[in-house]
């Protein structure tokens, strides 16, 4: 490579302060060189900064003389590194690898859990690009710490077995109580515009259906029909109908009662302000009631609500309903149909469940959540969590407490 060719990483370490990275490539823009890559990143005030630069008149000496008198000057660290023409073209070549996002979420992260993910990355032959916190920073004292933390790694490289990597990071999740989730970046990633919530014990921390029941005497009778329905031991239609029927005779003032008191899951309302704000366009897609689903529709202005309608007779219910049933198959059906009203690809779609009739729709959405599931759905989900609320989302989507809390306020 010809002197004037000459390419140079230097790498500039020590306590941040305002117009260091300007003061250095100040240097660099007298002398005329061209920067090919940069990088800057902050860790409690102290500042590691990349540049890699070639010089275009044969002058790197220069350069490389006035930016060690700037360092010392400024006080900083600095190194350089020659790279050789070889070494510049296979990292070109990198550029056109496959990228993916990991986001780990908990109530706090651990070295061993931060550690566990990096060893499943480099065990797949894959370079960590970049890794950032996402949420706002901890405070030593236990009792004024965020109730949860999250992280994300940008990784570069084509896995050695995806659905190993996917296998390694659900074992490793359940292991160490934390939450991973893994996407390929892509546009689509970036371009998040539907999303699908069942309601029962996701939108909500209760079965509707087992409240109604406790009300007309046979709780228990209908819970264990609920629980294998979710378990996929049983067809969820066949069990909606037999539960519909053990409800004949309750009061229609029971309905409001129990809509009025409904439990909202952690971190809904902040989730519903920041997907509104942003344009979502947002889905109750429930084996449920549409009375239930109605009141939440009106508390966050959603967009559209899909849900079974229980038959009343006189002010009582008659164990009835009223048209076909929502089970899984019509929720992805309904996801599809939204998607393309709303002229939206399925890509940018995303859907969220906690029982196995939210499979199919979980399955088709371009980001499918199981959100505190039975472990049948846990398994076949690509991502899951259940360790933090329903705003954990928020972090798969890529989005910092510190843009939640000056563009949102919360």
């Amino acid at each position: 490579m010809k002197q004037k060719d000459e390419i140079i990483l230097i790498n500039i370490n020590g306590i941040d302060r305002p117009g260091v990275t300007a003061a250095l490539t100040e240097i660099l823009a007298k002398k005329n060189a061209v920067i090919l890559d940069i990088g800057q990143a902050d860790i409690h005030n102290h500042l590691s900064l990349g540049i890699m630069f070639q010089s275009t008149e044969g002058n790197s000496g220069d350069i490389l003389k006035e930016l060690l008198f700037k360092s010392y000057e400024l006080d900083v660290n600095i190194r350089f590194n020659p790279i050789s023409e070889k070494e510049y073209n296979e990292w070109v070549g990198m550029q056109g690898k496959n990228r993916y996002i990991i986001t780990i979420l908990g109530r706090k992260l651990t070295a061993k859990q931060i550690a566990g993910v990096s060893g499943i990355v480099a065990e797949q032959g894959m370079n960590i690009d970049d890794i950032k916190r996402l949420t706002g920073r901890i405070p030593l004292d236990e009792s004024e710490r965020t109730p949860k933390a999250s992280v994300e790694f940008s990784v570069r490289g084509t896995p050695k077995n995806k659905e190993q990597m996917q296998a390694d990071f659900m074992r490793l999740s359940s292991e160490q109580e934390m939450d991973i989730s893994f996407q390929e970046e892509s546009m689509f990633r970036r371009a998040r515009r539907l999303i699908c919530f069942d309601m029962d014990s996701t939108l909500i921390k209760t079965e509707v259906i087992d409240e109604l029941a406790m009300r007309n005497g046979v709780g228990e009778e209908v819970k264990a029909i609920t629980e294998a329905a979710m378990r996929g031991e049983i067809d969820f239609s066949e069990s909606f109908r037999k539960r519909c029927a053990l409800l004949k005779g309750l009061d229609e003032s029971v309905l409001q009662e129990v809509a009025e008191n409904l439990p909202i899951t952690e971190g809904v309302d902040r989730l519903m302000k920041v997907l509104k704000k942003v344009g979502f366009k947002i889905a109750i897609l429930s084996g449920g009631f549409t009375y239930f689903g109605h009141f939440l529709k009106q508390k966050y202005n959603i967009d559209y609500v899909y849900a079974n309608e229980l038959e009343i007779v006189d002010g009582k219910l008659t164990g009835n309903y009223v048209g076909d049933i929502v089970d899984g198959k019509r929720k992805a059906e309904l996801l599809r149909l939204i998607a393309q009203v709303e002229n939206v690809d399925i890509r940018q779609t995303i859907a969220v469940g906690d029982g196995a009739n939210d499979l199919p729709m979980i399955s088709i959405a371009g980001l499918g959540i199981a959100f505190h599931a039975k472990p049948k759905v846990k398994e076949n989900a690509k991502q899951s969590i259940s360790t933090i609320g329903l705003d954990g989302i928020l972090y798969f989507l890529g989005y910092k407490d510190s843009f939640l809390e000056k563009e949102f306020n919360i």
